[in-house]
């Protein structure tokens, strides 16, 4: 912290000395811890197992609940009207569970997709150091543009 603003938020003095910037081999060795710390992650995320389970698990419980659903609106439909509000707000509630479970779903997929993206911008910034070959060039001089550019117009063919 400086002195302005210590000064300037009334604030006791730090005996703290300045950091001093890294130098170039502790910020590769920073870098390199961190890119091993990457790795392990990496290798632990394929272990990761039980996520194609949890989505059958979610189509079971909306199909039950739909199912569910279906069976209390027509129960709802056949009994006296003074029990039907009873059944038909437990059908009601149903009908949400089922959509709380497809939403659940839908939510897992999308952060997993989120982090995929992250993970490729990351190893994307980790690459900067080399950018990716986007184009080949060469170099001309004027007179060289001219005469294929001139030859270009020559070979066209004329039309009339």
């Amino acid at each position: 912290m400086t002195r302005k603003l210590e000064e300037l938020f009334n604030l006791p003095p730090t005996d703290q000395t300045e950091e001093q910037p890294q130098s170039v081999e502790q910020a590769q060795h920073t870098l390199a811890e961190l890119d091993d710390a990457i790795d392990k992650i990496d290798a632990a995320l394929p272990s990761v197992r039980g996520l194609d389970a949890s989505d059958a698990e979610m189509d079971d419980l909306a199909a039950k609940a739909t199912e569910t659903f279906e069976t209390l609106i027509d129960l709802g439909m056949n009994v006296d009207s003074r029990y039907a509000a009873e059944i038909l707000s437990v059908a009601s509630s149903m009908l949400g569970h089922a959509v709380t479970a497809k939403t659940a779903k839908l939510n897992k997929k999308l952060r997993m997709v989120d982090l995929q993206l992250k993970k490729l911008k990351l190893d994307r910034d980790a690459n900067d150091g080399e950018p990716p070959e986007t184009a080949h060039g060469q170099v001309l001089s004027r007179n060289d543009l001219l005469e294929r550019l001139v030859g270009n117009r020559d070979q066209k063919p004329k039309t009339a």
